[in-house]
């Protein structure tokens, strides 16, 4: 199970490449897509499509390719398979028929955006939840939604972009109140990264066409600690974080967070939440 670039075809690993080059056989998910990755590094190999309407008869296919001593690799169109990807019908199969599945870790969407988030909401009291795609119907869509709003920590979704107007639309009626970081064609030429109140997102969406485009990866914050007595933050501390923000304004919100805290005595994780008020408010 290889994965491969989620844009930057520079993001291949070394063991990946070495991968691709030893095996007899590339199972893909899209074959023409993986044949330009193919064609970039300059390698020729037996293909075989692999996606979600034939992974099943495909998984045959595979495991005759094993009994004959061949080597197959399985790449979906970009990232880690089996992540919101064919992948894992085929995992269990093979696995069933005797044989052994190597991981080849690398990019990931999940990851990549999870690294530049910013929101400290991934401890044991706050897990992460990673969702993928949403159902494409709206009744579907609302049902699952009000599931999720049940669970604790934050939540992580992929989107096409002909379903991002619909799916922020969403995701705002839902959880307003709640921190929304888009990654948007990450690793790709225009890569961005907003973050902002759910509430603004279907905003944010429609000021500017070019913000519909690409692929998305949309992690929503755990659910705000409701206000009062033991969540208000001292006079002090605030004023501690916002000198420590406006005078240090490459020092991390984690870290700002974490000194504001030992300085002043306040919470850290309430001192965390207002910098990212802050940070927002002045984004605007």
């Amino acid at each position: 199970m290889v994965a491969t670039p989620i844009g930057n075809l520079g993001d291949i690993t070394l063991r990946a490449m070495a991968v691709l080059h030893l095996c007899d056989v590339v199972a893909a998910e899209d074959t023409r897509t993986s044949q330009q990755l193919l064609a970039r590094y300059r390698l020729h190999k037996t293909m075989l499509a692999v996606h979600q309407h034939n992974e099943n008869d495909a998984a045959v296919k595979v495991i005759a390719y094993l009994q004959q001593g061949q080597r197959v690799a399985f790449v979906s169109d970009a990232g880690t398979p089996g992540l919101s990807d064919p992948g894992q019908r085929l995992v269990a199969q093979v696995r069933q028929a005797g044989f052994p599945i190597i991981p080849i870790p690398g990019p990931s969407a999940l990851a990549t955006l999870l690294s530049v988030a910013g929101i400290d909401d991934t401890d044991s009291d706050h897990p992460l939840h990673f969702i993928g795609f949403l159902p494409s119907k709206a009744t579907q869509r609302q049902t699952v939604l009000a599931q999720l709003g049940m669970l604790p920590g934050a939540l992580l979704f992929y989107e096409a972009p002909h379903r991002i107007a619909e799916t922020l639309a969403a995701l705002s009626q839902q959880w307003p109140t709640r921190q929304l970081v888009i990654g948007r064609e990450l690793t790709k030429q225009f890569e961005q990264i907003a973050v902002m109140p759910l509430a603004q997102a279907p905003a944010w969406l429609a000021q500017n066409p070019y913000h519909a485009r690409g692929e998305f990866a949309l992690l929503v914050a755990a659910v705000p600690a409701p206000a009062g007595p033991d969540t208000a933050i001292p006079a002090a501390a605030k004023r501690t974080l916002e000198i420590l923000l406006a005078t240090l304004p490459d020092l991390p919100t984690k870290q700002a967070a974490q000194l504001a805290a030992e300085i002043s005595g306040g919470k850290k994780n309430h001192l965390y939440d207002y910098a990212l008020q802050l940070k927002t408010t002045q984004e605007r």
